[in-house]
């Protein structure tokens, strides 16, 4: 009885800690039983969670194949990745390969090749790094360096945010809008939380996603169905395992799949 008291702890502290830092952070390690995040981190979560407040939420699930309705204002003008493409992101003089999965997560992919062609992560740091007490995620991509910030589109100069985006097996298209829990969905995604895993950070809006992304140090499967996986990092993973906080991005590169972009990339 005392194990199972302990261990619905630990999960209710997962939930609860889920989004610390604004659009900017996935969930605590679960195996430490508390958030790991420091109070810098808290503190930012009140202001910019205060801000995302003020977004526009999801209001049903539907998918890009069965209508044309937009759970974001502008979603289907978005970026989309029909296919797959490759990204070499350099960090300490060593390439990282991320392939990049379009198929499975054609906005999520696309916002991701977009930003990479239009050289927004080169130069950027990695803000937030968790391996205690065990390896969790390295998470990167802010142009603030501090976990508040997205990527602001010169175009209409606002943030651009892309909506949460998990594709069920045996699914025909993805589910935009809501956690696979929101939407009643039993089934694992395409796309899991494996090792080497590339998915988008955001807050507790589900359509919250902008630029940071993070790389999964372990099989994390406790995010599946609430955060989205877009790629994996085929090689390279023992430079991934090597990042502190603080080091920067030197390059992201698309080396093929770059004719894959549609509707963006300009």
């Amino acid at each position: 009885m005392r194990l199972k008291i302990h261990k619905f702890l630990v999960a209710f502290v997962v939930v609860s800690a889920l989004m610390l830092s604004g659009c900017s952070t996935p969930p605590v390690n679960p195996s430490s039983g508390s958030p790991t995040s420091t109070a810098t981190e808290a503190n930012a979560a009140t202001e910019v969670t205060t801000t995302a407040t003020n977004a526009e939420a999801a209001t049903q699930t539907t998918s890009v194949a069965q209508n044309n309705s937009e759970i974001i204002p502008g979603m289907n003008d978005l970026p989309k990745l029909e296919g797959k493409a490759t990204v070499v992101m350099t960090v300490k003089g060593s390439p990282i390969t991320i392939e990049v999965d379009g198929t499975n997560a054609p906005i999520t992919a696309g916002n991701f090749v977009d930003l990479v062609q239009r050289g927004v992560y080169d130069g950027l740091s990695f803000h937030r790094v968790v391996r205690q007490p065990s390896p969790f995620v390295v998470q990167g991509g802010d142009p603030k360096g501090n976990g508040t910030g997205g990527f602001i589109d010169q175009a209409t100069g606002t943030e651009r945010r892309i909506p949460l985006e998990i594709k069920p097996q045996d699914a025909d298209a993805p589910i935009y809008g809501k956690t696979f829990k929101e939407a009643g969905v039993t089934k694992p995604p395409v796309l899991t939380h494996k090792l080497g895993a590339v998915a988008m950070a955001r807050s507790q809006l589900p359509n919250s996603a902008s630029s940071q992304f993070y790389f999964a140090l372990a099989n994390i499967g406790f995010l599946d169905g609430d955060y989205a996986v877009f790629g994996y990092v085929t090689d390279g993973m023992p430079i991934v395992d090597k990042i502190q906080q603080g080091d920067k991005i030197e390059s992201a590169k698309v080396t093929s799949g770059a004719e894959n972009l549609k509707n963006g990339g300009k």
